[in-house]
Order: C-alpha cells, then structure tokens, then sequence
C-alpha cells in the first residue's frame, strides 16, 4: 500500500476492527464505504494530499491502510470518489472530532484508571441524579460546563446522598449548546464538553467518590444536523440517508427521516460497538436509551422487529459482560415486556421510566384545590409494577422531559408567580417524598434539590446560590434520600418489593402505606401523606405490631424551614385493636402538605 512519499505502507498483519485503530508502530484505519470507488486518507500526517495515501479495498465494502507516520492527536479526514464525484468525510467511529462540522481526531488510548473496579450498587440501593454537562455547573460565564466543572460539584451529591449519575447524550452534537438528543458523530465526545479524556477523568472521579455513571444514548435516530453519514459514500434510494438509513417509510422519525437501519448488519454492528465503547473504554456502569418506542416501531404502531432484536442483542451481551450493569429504556408506554428477558420475549432492559408515576403524581400536586386531588391516582402510582421486581421501573417527578417542553419545574407548576412560596416548596417535596418512599429506582432532576424552578434550557446554567437560598429544602432531600438508602439502619423497609395502603380518608386527602422487605424491626416502615391544606391532629391509623415506633422524619419540621408546621408525635406506641385491616392502633398528627416515616429501632 504506496504512499506518495514512499513511507508509509501496509504491515505484514491487517489489524482488526473499525475507524481509527492505534497500534505500536502507528494507526490503521478501516472504513465502510460499499458504493466508493476508491477512498483516501488525508490529514496532518500526509499534509492533506488526497493523492499520498489511497486505501485498499477489501471485502463486505470496507476499506483498509495502516499508516506509520500517524499518531494520536493527528487530525484527519476521508475522501471518496463515487462515480464523477469526489467528496470529503469525517471517521464516522471517531473517539475525537475538533466539532461537529470539522475534522476527525486519532484519540489516544492510553489513561491511568488505577484501581478502578467500582460495582453498581443493588438497584434497590440506587437513587438517580439525571444531569445535563452543560448546564450542572459553569465556572466560565462565556463556555458551556464542562466535565472538569461537574467533577467540583460531585461532593455535592455525595453529602445529598446521590449514588448514580444519568448523564444526558455526550455525543458530538452541533455546536457548543445542546440537550444532546441530536447526535452528529455517536463515537465521539462532545468536544466543548472535554473530549473523551475529560469523560474518562469524570468517571474516574465519580467512582471515586462511590458514585456510579449511567450514559444516555440514542440509537432511535441520528442528527437531523451537522450529520456527515448523511449520504456517506452518496448512495440513497427516495433521496434519503443512504447506508446507515432507512431509505423508505421507515425512515420517519418525530426528529426527521434519520431512522438508522436496524436491519443491515453493518449499521447494528455500528450500535453495537457504540453501546460496548461506552462501557468498555469509559468504565461507565450503564446505558438509559432514548425512546425506545422509536427504535420498536415507526409511529407507536407500525412495528420494527428489527429494533427490537437489536436492543435483545445489545442489553444480552452488556449484561454478561459486566454483572449489575443498569439498562434503562425510556418507552414511557407500559409495555411489560421491555423489562422481561429475551427468553420471555423481552428486550432484557433492566428497569423503565415510569409514566404510571410520573404523570399522576405531578397532576395530584398541580392540582389548584385540595378537592381536585384524586387518591386513587396517588394510590396507583406508588402501588404499580412491571412484572414482579419493583425495580424495574425509575420513578421521578422531574426529568428533562417533564420540565421543558411547555411544562416547567414542579414548584413553578404548582405557583407560577411565586415558585418559592410555602405551597410550591411543600407541596413539590412531597411529591419527592412520595417518589422516594415508593418501590422503584427513584430520581432527581439536577437542581431539584435547591427548588430549581422555571423550566429546563441548555441555554442556562444551575443556579447554584439557590443552595445557599434553600438550605432547608437541600438538607429535606438528603434526609429522605438518606431514609431511603436505609443509611441509618432504621428504614430497610424502603428498599423493599413490599406496599400496601392501607388507609385513605378522602375527604382529608390521607393516605398511610407499609413498605417492607422480609418484616420485622428496622425493617416495617409506615408512611404517612396528607395532601390537604389542612393539619389534621389526633388521627388514628393501623400498625402491624405494638412497640415503641419512631419518627424518622417530618418533611414540614421547622428545621427545612417549612412554613406550615403543626404538631407531630415522635414517637408512639400503638395499643393492641384490630384497625385498618392490622392488629394495632396508632395516635399522629400531621401538618398540611407533608409526609411522616415512622420506623421501630431493629433490635439488639
């Protein structure tokens, strides 16, 4: 394989693999391109001469060099000639691109992981933290966050409680501001971000401090923009995408007509090693698909068997691979079968977002009168389940999604003209109380916890003052985080399968439920919600057994400098009578628009 220059030529051995593979005696590259009539590299190495260095044809149309003069940092791009034209492309498996319109980057391989063998916690221990890098922290007003930026504040979410980050899509988009839900270049990372090294040292520092990585990406479509496999090698049918595309109705997407082809083998090879890329070169410890209902079916109805086999495929050998890794779909349809194994017919994800909570519980707290909260959606959302784990389902009640879009944060849903009043900061709490006391995986929406309110834009940084502003609404969230971890021995029963209401009083908006794991002390825990404007004193519940039974926690303790505070009883010992179904009966109060935990001390 002659170059131009006469020093670079093909190795005895063809390395194996895809894009750019770095090896000891320089980088060999190996392109799909099936209707190219010829293809050549050009780039720093060769001074961009397109005539220097051509590539060798092989089988199944790929096309193959190993230059010696190339080496990490490099950057460089394809030219192919097809038919009477000739046009210039980026790697589509780069690692590294200096942006989305510009030029690819052989990405250096070697990082110091150390001792780096962080596992998953049980899903059950899990609680979620979704965040957005551009926008979770910014130390430069006139760039975007970046990975560096978002390591400083992970002490933050170590002192809330959080153990796992949900990151939205890192992959190369256009321009420098984004959701991320537009990938142009899917092997890369965003470059404004700080390029694969900087993930590498954000999972890196994550893990560190106990805290696990989950990556967003997205395979239901590609671009619309800056997407240079647009047309790649100029073949198309119905002048659509071409050979990572599907050229025919299938093509149709909420996004655009950028439905990759899940049915041609080399475009589910590409999703393939995106998904084990994430896992295996950045360490991160699981992957949350976008809307997976467009990777099934065109239209939520016209189905994509294809779509489906690939997520069977790709969830399969992720989870032999790596034991607890976490495999989130976003179908948000109620379809059972996302979270059943490929034996079962399943697509073998490991949990789901949930729409049966997210949607009733936001409604029940929106409501503008008490009169208007319908219990039996409350009582669904926390009793509801896919199969028979509780953990196949991630509860929230914020998300990127929910706050944009035409719908805002939840306190500013509630009071529009005053977001921080006593009713927006109660009554969104409780619905965070509600999500982390049911069974599920529960999640936070970044800035949730300081009563972040508006709706989400990647064009406006957290507003980190407001720590400072609502330390008491900081401080309630890591203490239901807390109860919900179980990090003080006293509240397993949160980690439970285990639920059952068992007393409501519609007329005064109460609920009170169980949740446990195998029963007994430090386990059993009873949750009490008044979703009313009213307190309601000396009101008289069931509990499973006597004993001394404590408070845990009051979400309108005046320590969160709470606003409506009545009288609350810290501990109790429910007499021996037959109530609400159980074999004692218990004395509270509780204040408006709050939620209690009561739990017995387990025993010595």
């Amino acid at each position: 394989m002659a170059t131009a220059s006469g020093s670079s030529s093909a190795t005895s051995s063809v390395h194996s693999g895809m894009g750019p593979i770095p090896h000891e005696s320089g980088v060999a590259f190996r392109l799909w391109a099936p209707h190219a009539e010829q293809v050549s590299i050009v780039g720093t190495f060769n001074d961009w001469d397109a005539s220097a260095m051509p590539m060798q044809q092989e089988k199944n149309g790929n096309w193959y060099i190993d230059v010696a003069e190339a080496k990490a940092g490099d950057e460089y791009r394809y030219m192919l000639k097809c038919g009477d034209q000739e046009v210039s492309r980026m790697d589509p498996r780069a690692r590294e691109v200096t942006n989305s319109v510009g030029n690819s980057v052989i990405h250096r391989t070697d990082f110091d992981w150390g001792d780096d063998n962080y596992q998953l916690p049980p899903w059950n221990e899990v609680v979620l933290y979704e965040m957005h890098l551009g926008t979770f922290n910014r130390t430069d007003e006139d760039t975007v966050g970046t990975f560096r930026d978002a390591i400083r504040r992970l002490d933050h979410l170590v002192k809330m409680g959080v153990n796992v980050v949900q990151l939205m899509p890192l992959c190369e988009f256009a321009g420098n501001i984004s959701w991320g839900y537009n990938p142009a270049q899917i092997f890369a990372v965003e470059s404004s971000y700080g390029g694969p090294r900087g993930f590498k040292h954000f999972v890196k520092a994550a893990h560190e401090r106990g805290i696990g990585v989950i990556q967003d990406v997205v395979y239901n479509h590609f671009g619309p923009s800056d997407l240079d496999i647009w047309q790649f090698d100029l073949w198309n049918e119905n002048e659509k995408g071409g050979i990572y595309f599907y050229n025919d109705w299938r093509s149709k997407t909420p996004w655009g007509d950028t439905r990759p082809d899940y049915g041609r083998g080399e475009v589910r090879q590409f999703i393939y090693d995106n998904a084990m890329m994430w896992v295996n070169d950045y360490h991160v410890d699981g992957l949350r698909y976008d809307m997976t209902l467009y990777m099934r079916s065109v239209d939520g109805s016209d189905e994509l068997p294809e779509g489906w086999s690939l997520t069977q495929w790709i969830n399969k050998d992720l989870s032999e691979m790596k034991p607890g890794i976490m495999l989130i779909a976003e179908d948000l349809q109620t379809n059972s079968y996302l979270t059943k194994t490929a034996a079962e017919g399943g697509a073998n994800f490991s949990s789901q977002w949930d729409a049966e909570f997210v949607h009733p519980v936001r409604d029940v707290a929106m409501q503008p009168s008490d009169d208007g909260r319908d219990l039996n959606k409350l009582i669904r959302a926390i009793t509801f389940r896919y199969n028979l784990d509780a953990f196949e389902r991630v509860v929230y009640t914020e998300s990127h999604d929910e706050v944009a879009n035409g719908k805002q944060r939840l306190p500013s849903e509630i009071a529009p003209e005053d977001p921080t009043d006593g009713y927006a900061r109660h009554r969104s709490t409780l619905a965070a109380g509600i999500m982390l006391t049911t069974p599920g995986v529960p999640m936070l929406f970044q800035g949730q916890e300081m009563l972040q309110d508006g709706w989400f834009q990647d064009t406006e940084p957290l507003d980190w003052d407001r720590k400072q502003e609502f330390p008491g609404v900081g401080l309630l969230y890591r203490d239901m985080i807390h109860a919900r971890r179980n990090l003080a021995g006293v509240t397993r029963g949160l980690q439970g399968q285990h639920v059952s209401v068992f007393h409501r009083n519609d007329e005064k908006k109460l609920i009170a439920y169980q949740r446990w794991a195998d029963h007994g002390k430090g386990d059993d825990v009873i949750v009490v919600v008044n979703f009313s404007s009213e307190a309601i004193e000396n009101y008289t519940i069931g509990f499973p057994c006597g004993g001394n039974w404590k408070l845990r926690l009051n979400s309108a303790a005046s320590v969160y400098n709470a606003t409506f505070v009545s009288s609350t009883v810290a501990e109790l010992t429910p007499e021996e009578k037959a109530y609400d179904g159980m074999t004692h009966a218990g004395t509270l109060s509780i204040s408006p628009y709050s939620l209690l935990i009561y739990s017995q001390d387990p025993d010595c």
